[in-house]
């Protein structure tokens, strides 16, 4: 298989991931958890995890997800706070149709809202 690596911040080494990785959302979609009441916008899409080993073992083992899939970064929300979020897809759905997410850290992002979708600011992206 074809594999590229990337530098991640948050497990603080290279990680590997297949070149074909698919992400079923993108950068400025706003999504819910299936299991949990928060939603948010994505800012960020890791093709595989790559978050800390001790994030990934905090997990309770029969609901921790597959390592080999698309995690998201987001400005989440739920009723009582606003934070930002590490999703792995098989977790995820759409939620365009709830409205803008209102969490504070929007506007340094991204610029509009339109159609269920964030525009990301000019110089945001790669």
């Amino acid at each position: 298989m074809n594999r590229a690596s990337f530098f991640s911040p948050q497990a603080g080494r290279l990680i590997e991931a297949p070149r074909t990785a698919r992400a079923r959302f993108a950068i400025g979609d706003i999504v819910r958890h299936r299991h949990h009441d928060f939603r948010g916008v994505i800012f960020d899409i890791d093709p595989v995890f790559a978050n800390s080993e001790e994030w990934y073992e905090s997990i309770p083992a029969e609901v921790r997800p597959q390592r080999e899939q698309p995690f998201y970064h987001l400005l989440a929300e739920s009723d009582d706070a606003s934070y930002v979020a590490y999703v792995s897809q098989q977790n995820l759905m759409d939620d365009s149709e709830c409205g803008p997410v209102d969490h504070p850290s929007i506007p340094q992002i991204f610029e509009d809202y339109t159609e269920g979708h964030y525009r990301m600011r000019r110089g945001m992206t790669h």
